[in-house]
């Protein structure tokens, strides 16, 4: 098959839904273990700043694409990728950098200062070869041969098309969570990865720690009993967004690419550039955004986990009126079985109430805080030896950039399918509350079924919004999501059309997850 030109490309990105990009094996450039690495950055006004300076430490990685539908943020990053390339060449040549001391007098300081200016201006001249090109549209990044690899940090309903877009442009891809908009998002990129033999790292960065490894090693050698509770907790101070009304979208703004896979609806403030969090057709809320990172935690420590076998989601918008949609405290149980795993998110926390953090709770004992307490506490619990081996390279990038050199998906310390089952977590839990009924706090209690530890810590998230917030929970309406029952294995609810409807999405062409990717 010939390699897959510009003109190919863009026609069938830009074609009818479910078109898929073909890429041949011999179009992808084969890499040595220190051969240079191409990596483009995508959305990179906030968390793409973060991917930005991982590549830029990291030897024998370049940043070549800068893509944003922003055009307005596009100088200053670039600025930041030349003042690092300058840098990087002062070093090669053994060029001491002029400084111009703050005490110096004025003569001396200015001529310092024009010293120091040229000598800048030099080296930006040998740099300009190697500043990123900027795009808005992805696509026309995707074309380019000598990119080996895209980091994706854009909105949430964004993750996933262009991830599979990216495979099928033989790129490998690392991902910020959540990986998917929808539990069917996850799964086709977790196809498309394995289709085009892909690199796909998913963002939840405790992969490559240690806490979530040591209890996922606990359990899994039994010497605790057996995990009883997975509780996560992401609990972060999160504010009213108020309201905005609808205008025209700034002129360097490309409003119909930010929008993408949703419908079309008109440009407001709050969707621009952070507050899309808080609204269904673009974010997931705060379970979807801190917290799929805890929901990782928390589904890594529970043996062979996938997905659960039901779950059920209550809570709401509370505290404020405001033109969010999501809820700020939501309070969600997804059994596994032997385990179940509770969820909590509270927005309305202040600095010394906020939580997010894991806790696991076995037949022996707790880990509340990272500490052991033994559930006797007059019993002496020795605590079995466990190794946490992680994949190679440094951090959860490294990571990444070391899988990609070695083309094995094992080095990986969060495969995609990982990403897939721990957002899609989060999209069960948004689908059980999107389909309740309005009723009381009372009658969300009683929805949570008899497990003693949930209706323990739902009474306590209560405590607190009564005794910390002040709120008359009484006088509230409290979401009271619909109990679900869910094949694991088919990633399909049981007996509920209704709910299979939310685990896709109407797309809007031509930015169509397709069936076959």
């Amino acid at each position: 098959m010939a390699r897959l030109t510009r003109r190919k490309f863009l026609k069938q990105s830009l074609a009818v839904a479910g078109a898929t990009f073909a890429v041949s094996t011999s179009a992808r450039r084969v890499l040595g273990a220190n051969e240079r690495l191409n990596v483009g950055v995508a959305g990179i006004r906030g968390r793409g700043g973060g991917h930005m300076g991982e590549y830029l430490r990291m030897p024998d990685v370049e940043v070549t694409w800068l893509i944003d539908i922003d055009r307005r943020v596009f100088p200053g990053r670039v600025s930041r990728v030349e003042q690092h390339v300058v840098q990087q060449l002062m070093k090669e040549k053994g060029v001491k950098e002029i400084r111009v001391p703050k005490n110096l007098p004025a003569e001396e300081k200015k001529k310092k200062s024009a010293e120091r200016a040229a000598q800048q201006a030099e080296f930006k001249k040998l740099a300009a070869a190697r500043l990123p090109k900027t795009v808005q549209d992805v696509r026309k990044a995707l074309e380019d041969k000598d990119l080996d690899a895209i980091s994706i940090a854009t909105p949430n309903h964004w993750h996933a098309l262009m991830t599979i877009w990216a495979c099928q442009a033989g790129k490998d891809v690392y991902v910020e969570k959540p990986c998917s908009h929808n539990v069917f998002e996850g799964r086709k990129a977790v196809e498309a990865a394995r289709k085009y033999e892909r690199i796909v790292q998913h963002g939840t960065q405790s992969r490559s720690g240690d806490y979530g490894a040591r209890m996922a090693a606990y359990a899994r050698t039994g010497k605790l009993g057996k995990l009883l509770v997975s509780h996560g907790f992401s609990s972060k101070p999160r504010g009213s967004i108020k309201f905005k009304e609808p205008k025209a979208p700034p002129p360097e703004v490309d409003f119909n690419l930010w929008l993408g896979p949703a419908q079309k609806q008109p440009y407001h403030e709050n969707l621009v550039h952070y507050n899309w969090h808080w609204f269904w057709n673009f974010g997931n809320g705060e379970i979807g955004n801190q917290g799929v990172h805890q929901m990782d935690i928390a589904r890594w420590g529970i043996p062979d986990a996938t997905l659960p076998e039901a779950v059920v989601s209550v809570g709401g918008r509370w505290g404020y009126k405001d033109q969010g949609q999501t809820p700020n405290t939501q309070f969600t149980l997804f059994d596994y079985g032997d385990t179940l795993l509770v969820f909590e998110v509270c927005g309305l926390v202040d600095r010394k109430t906020r939580r997010v953090s894991n806790d696991f709770h076995f037949e022996a004992g707790s880990f509340i805080g990272g500490r052991f307490t033994p559930k006797d506490k007059g019993q002496k619990v020795e605590m079995p030896k466990v190794t946490t081996k992680r994949g190679p390279g440094g951090g959860h990038f490294g990571n990444f950039i070391a899988a990609v050199r070695s083309r094995k998906v094992e080095d990986l310390n969060a495969d995609i399918l990982e990403g897939h089952y721990s957002a899609a977590l989060c999209h069960l839990g948004n689908i059980s509350y999107r389909l309740g009924t309005e009723g009381t706090v009372k009658d969300a209690g009683k929805a949570l079924g008899d497990h003693a530890y949930a209706q323990e810590a739902w009474e306590k998230l209560l405590t607190h919004l009564r005794e910390n917030r002040k709120l008359e929970l009484d006088k509230l309406t409290c979401r009271i999501g619909r109990p679900l029952k869910f094949d694991a294995e088919k990633e399909k609810f049981i007996g509920d059309a209704e709910a299979d409807k939310l685990l896709t999405r109407d797309y809007r062409a031509p930015f169509v997850v397709p069936e076959e990717v």
